[in-house]
């Protein structure tokens, strides 16, 4: 075999790095564009009176921001690919 290879701890090391790089920006206001991959970003939500389910009682829910992520053109086409039809060997 060829190449580099992480171990389990380098690994988890590199997604923990890329999680707070994640947070940290979504905190700042920023967002993060990962070309083919996809795009994380927050948007505010208003606040509104909803509705207690079991109750059926008015309850007011307060403002909030929502983390959302869209998807690039490669994770959907990765997502999306077809697979050859396979033919019976004669």
């Amino acid at each position: 075999m060829t190449g580099s290879f992480f171990t389990i701890d380098e690994a988890n090391a590199v997604i923990d790095v890329f999680i707070d790089g994640v947070l940290t920006a979504l905190e700042e206001d920023n967002e993060i564009s990962l070309i083919g991959f996809g795009r994380f970003y927050k948007t505010h939500t208003e606040a509104r009176t909803g509705r207690n389910p079991k109750t059926g009682e008015s309850i007011k829910i307060a403002a909030y921001y929502q983390p959302r992520f869209t998807a690039g053109i490669k994770l959907k086409e990765a997502c999306n690919k077809k697979e050859k039809s396979k033919k019976p060997k004669k």
